[in-house]
């Protein structure tokens, strides 16, 4: 497999062909040993920058965010050589002062996930560090690329992210909890795929887009629901096309950080509490991409 060095990115079912131009890139078939990615990722030359392109829900956004194989989708991504993953993703806001059509860079998060794998290491016992579940060096990197955006363009640099299991939304009671957290953004994406990322050894930031306000604040009265989903595919437009310009103006700079060894990149370097003498050789070799530089003689 590729072992150029790549920047991942994650996003909805669209998010290709708006960074790329028609023709641009090789779609490429790949197995993981937890079976396919979502879709095959795009591979691609972004002015000169190696960048492989994954969309989290499939296709045609069929799959609902219980389903999407999350590890399947980081592991392909390791594989095609990718150290740092640019993730986007849309969010209601827990936050009167984080508006609709704004991005947040998350820096904290709450997992509320139930029924999701949230390791790669089914055979031993791995525990990484995820005290900031998103790379803190990538975050400062891709805030620092809001310069080049326009001046309307509103980027937070920080938000706690509270990730449940949807598909359904909250509740107003579990919304207004989710605000007494101090949750900043709810979501249904976050989580796992910022834990496999680390597991992986992966630098992940998550660009979250705010589409409206969480059931705790209600809807003016008067709008039919056609007008608010009308309303809320509009905020989305707008903050996806911002969120574009933002990983645009952020790869160049991520580019020139290359040599650069990130923390992420050595999650596992004391993460492995299993004897490793007594991991069995097919475990070893199962997850080669990931922990094979742990286990010299494996490769």
């Amino acid at each position: 497999m590729e072992q150029t060095q790549r920047i991942g990115i994650i996003g909805g079912s669209g998010l290709g062909q708006h960074l790329l131009m028609p023709g641009d890139g090789e779609t490429v078939d790949i197995q993981t040993p937890f079976g396919p990615p979502a879709t095959s990722p795009i591979l691609a030359n972004w002015k000169g920058i190696p960048v492989a392109i994954l969309s989290r829900h499939g296709a045609g956004h069929v799959l609902n965010p219980t389903q999407i194989p999350y590890r399947a989708n980081i592991y392909a991504l390791k594989m095609l050589g990718c150290r740092w993953i640019l993730a986007s993703g849309a969010v209601g806001s827990l936050n009167e002062n984080m508006h609709p059509r704004q991005l947040v860079l998350v820096d904290q998060a709450i997992d509320r996930t139930l029924h999701r794998v949230a390791t790669f290491f089914d055979h031993a016992a791995v525990h990484v560090d995820f005290a900031e579940p998103v790379c803190e060096k990538l975050r400062t990197i891709v805030y620092d690329s809001r310069s080049e955006l326009t001046a309307d363009a509103v980027v937070h640099p920080r938000g706690t992210y509270v990730c449940m299991e949807g598909p359904a939304f909250s509740t107003r009671a579990e919304s207004r909890l989710h605000r007494s957290w101090g949750g900043d953004l709810i979501g249904m994406t976050l989580l796992p795929e910022a834990k496999l990322a680390r597991e992986a050894e992966i630098s992940y930031a998550s660009i979250a887009l705010i589409t409206d306000y969480d059931a705790w604040k209600p809807h003016a009265p008067g709008p039919a629901p056609q007008e608010l989903m009308r309303e809320i595919i509009s905020h989305l437009q707008v903050a996806s096309e911002n969120a574009l310009h933002l990983i645009r103006a952020a790869l160049g700079r991520i580019w020139e950080a290359r040599t650069e060894d990130f923390p992420s990149h050595r999650a596992l370097e004391l993460a492995i509490f299993s004897d490793k003498a007594k991991i069995k050789p097919e475990s070893q070799k199962q997850l080669q991409a990931i922990w094979g530089k742990y286990f010299p003689g494996t490769h």
